[in-house]
């Protein structure tokens, strides 16, 4: 049968899916809330004027 011969890939790709749908999904909510992934350090960013808020 096809589900037990390959259960263990099965396993692991539903974990991977579900850890990339975790880190996607909290990178909406900081969005929502207006933080930032870049690490705030504007000084040395080619798009430091294009991202935050003035």
């Amino acid at each position: 049968m096809f589900i037990l011969e390959n259960a263990g890939t099965i396993l692991v790709g539903t974990l991977l899916l579900l850890i990339v749908a975790a880190i996607i999904r909290q990178l909406i909510r900081d969005k929502k809330k207006g933080k930032s992934a870049c690490g705030n350090n504007c000084s040395c960013c080619p798009m430091s004027g294009k991202c935050h808020k003035a």
